[in-house]
């Protein structure tokens, strides 16, 4: 890039990792890069960090969140030979307990009923009023609800709609989605947990260099997909998926999600089922280093954060009248890695079958949304008009969704 050429920033502040990637003027990605939220130390959860919050423990959150942004921002201008001068604009979206704490608003609103934001419409803040080393403002995006915020906004604004029926997924710690019918716009959030970025795995690991983010079966034997080709060192959020699927499409886990007595396997695969101390787990990889294994209470994990997320599908499509429709596109994007396979999708019981052949993934849709709208001329203008149009709904706490969780569970 030549010196002195201006570029954009696009952040996704997302309640378990940051993502951030450096466009020029044309859209061409010059750097991109992620790392964990550092308001992690606070709570794994955004409804423990508003309780923190409320301790006084604001000012601290919006440090730790500005010092990560800040850190991205320093090695994606590393990798881009870039300087902060050159950063013309910048924009984030995020979810409304993040939105919140990066701008140090009340969250009481937000924790207790009926949960609304301190602010809906986009915000235009001034770098060294967050602390931010920026030569311009940052513009955050517009919030839905107080549970459906810019994220999903950003990944909507990627990707219009290209069929009568769409079906928008944001798969993270917090599972927002949309539903596209008839001209109108549904949308609602569900808790998920971090099982999908692989936090809180008893070997997870964000996806990057040793992560496991595949698997398949070679005669009786593992054969793993490895980030980099070297040894495994942990488990990332679409490596935990197609364990959990081939697992149980060969019978080590059964549909309620139980690791079963290895001497019921009648095939050398029996040997990944470890039990110590009355504790059943599957080993995935063991070398001098490092015995990677996955727990049951890993796989529970797992079983709360899809059955959150299919819950919440089949509540949107029951609402809209959609349930059993065929024609619906499904756009997935977050946690997942760049895609998974709909056999995987179809074991592991995270969207209706009828809904699988139709399943596009999306690459960093918020991200994508972000700079499409830096790069738009009326991008601020559109976005907020799209988040006006759609219509929360609630789920959380509701007879319809408890009812729909539960039965949502087992694969």
């Amino acid at each position: 890039m030549m010196t002195g050429e201006p570029c954009v920033l696009a952040f996704d502040l997302g309640t378990t990792t940051l993502a951030a990637r450096l466009l020029d003027r044309k859209g061409e990605v010059l750097a991109e890069g992620r790392l964990r939220n550092p308001q992690y130390v606070l709570g794994s959860d955004v409804v423990r960090r508003l309780e923190a919050a409320q301790r006084g423990e604001g000012e601290r959150l919006q440090t730790l969140l500005v010092e990560g942004m800040d850190a991205l921002l320093a090695e994606l201008l590393r990798q881009a030979d870039l300087s902060r001068q050159q950063v013309q604009a910048a924009a984030a979206a995020a979810n409304p307990a993040v939105s919140h704490l990066l701008c140090r608003c009340p969250v009481d609103s937000l924790l207790y009923p009926p949960h609304k934001p301190v602010f809906r419409q986009g915000l235009s803040l001034e770098p060294l009023s967050l602390g931010l080393d920026l030569p311009c403002a940052l513009y955050l995006f517009p919030l839905v609800s107080g549970y459906v915020g810019g994220d999903l906004v950003a990944f909507l604004h990627a990707h219009p709609p290209q069929s009568a029926r769409t079906l928008y997924l944001d798969v993270g710690t917090n599972g927002e989605m949309a539903l596209y019918h008839e001209g109108r716009w549904l949308v609602t959030s569900v808790a998920a947990g971090p099982a999908f970025e692989a936090a809180g795995i008893s070997c997870g690991m964000p996806l990057g260099e040793g992560a496991i983010e595949g698997i398949a079966l070679e005669a009786d034997r593992w054969a793993l997909k490895v980030v980099g080709g070297g040894p495994a060192r942990g488990l990332c959020g679409s490596g935990l998926a197609q364990v959990v699927a081939l697992a149980r499409r060969e019978g080590l886990i059964d549909s309620r999600g139980t690791i079963v007595d290895a001497a019921s396997i009648e095939t050398n695969l029996s040997r990944y089922i470890v039990e110590e101390t009355g504790e059943r787990s599957l080993r995935l990889f063991r070398d001098a280093v490092i015995d990677l294994r996955l727990t049951q209470q890993d796989i529970r994990s797992f079983q709360l954060a899809k059955g959150a997320i299919r819950a919440g599908v089949d509540c949107l499509l029951k609402r809209a009248g959609l349930e059993g429709a065929k024609d619906i596109q499904v756009m997935l994007t977050g946690a997942l890695g760049l895609s998974l396979p709909s056999e995987v999708l179809k074991r592991v019981a995270m969207l209706p079958e009828n809904m699988l052949e139709n399943v596009h993934f999306v690459a960093g849709g918020a991200l994508r949304g972000v700079g499409r709208m830096l790069l738009q001329k009326d991008g601020v203008a559109e976005v907020e008009g799209l988040a006006r149009s759609l219509k929360p709904y609630p789920l959380s706490g509701t007879p319809v969704f408890e009812d729909a969780f539960i039965k949502s569970l087992d694969f």
